[in-house]
């Protein structure tokens, strides 16, 4: 109950809460939209999505400023391609977060002659920049981390005695794949907030890829992989040791 309480006091906690629901009823309304007798259930979760999207609005307001304080902290990263691939995400995660508000400034209707088209692209390209970026900072540090594993192994092997009967050759065409999957496995087990960080930014970049148009899909995919990555936002904010840290 304390973790609960705690989580649901923070503004990020309820925009993951919020944001689940939203991408929940997004599910159901695919789910149920082929179905001739849900037409009233579709039209009340479709009123229900758009209601909670709005009101996440709110909670992103200040957003700019955590996205601003973020890209400061990320310049002091010591390796490099975690350093360059933060501090841009960051700044694109900025830039998006201004379209945002923009975008809600005309919804309120304070400003009128504003293309919302244009700003939504806007918006959604640099949100996709951003993720494309965390995604190429997460294939770093797994990489890493299937070096070091590979490296543990290696030498652990050379302590054994050694089998002198070399793999079949059928062995060898299978054993690359069957020692990359083993090694990401191992990798991902032994870091929870590294595959945490990793699935949820591919749930992510589901909807900006839908929306730019480079890779079509359907609501009930958008909606699972929205479910899915608020549900990992959900842990990471209520246990923060869950999240992907870098010195």
């Amino acid at each position: 109950m304390d973790t609960f309480t705690r989580f649901t006091n923070q503004t990020q906690g309820r925009d993951r809460l919020f944001r689940a629901i939203q991408y929940t009823c997004m599910l159901l309304r695919y789910l149920l939209e082929s179905k001739a007798d849900r037409e009233k259930v579709v039209m009340k979760l479709k009123k229900l999505e758009s209601s909670v999207s709005s009101g996440r609005k709110w909670f992103r307001l200040g957003n700019v400023v955590h996205a601003v304080q973020a890209t400061q902290q990320s310049i002091h990263v010591s390796d490099l391609v975690p350093r360059l691939c933060l501090t841009i995400a960051n700044l694109n995660r900025v830039i998006y977060f201004v379209c945002d508000t923009v975008l809600w400034v005309r919804s309120v209707g304070l400003v009128s002659d504003i293309n919302k088209e244009k700003w939504r692209k806007w918006a959604a390209r640099h949100y996709y920049y951003s993720l494309l970026l965390n995604i190429i900072r997460d294939v770093y540090e797994v990489s890493l981390q299937m070096e070091q594993i590979a490296q543990e192994k290696a030498k652990r092997e050379k302590s054994m005695p050694q089998n002198h009967l070399g793999p079949c050759i059928a062995d060898e065409e299978t054993e690359w794949l069957q020692s990359f999957l083993l090694l990401l496995f191992r990798s991902l087990r032994k870091h929870p907030p590294l595959l945490l960080d990793t699935v949820k930014n591919l749930c992510d970049i589901l909807n900006p890829l839908d929306q730019l148009g480079i890779c079509k899909s359907n609501s009930g995919i958008i909606g699972l992989g929205g479910l899915l990555s608020s549900i990992v936002g959900m842990i990471t904010v209520a246990y923060p040791q869950m999240r992907l840290r870098t010195c």
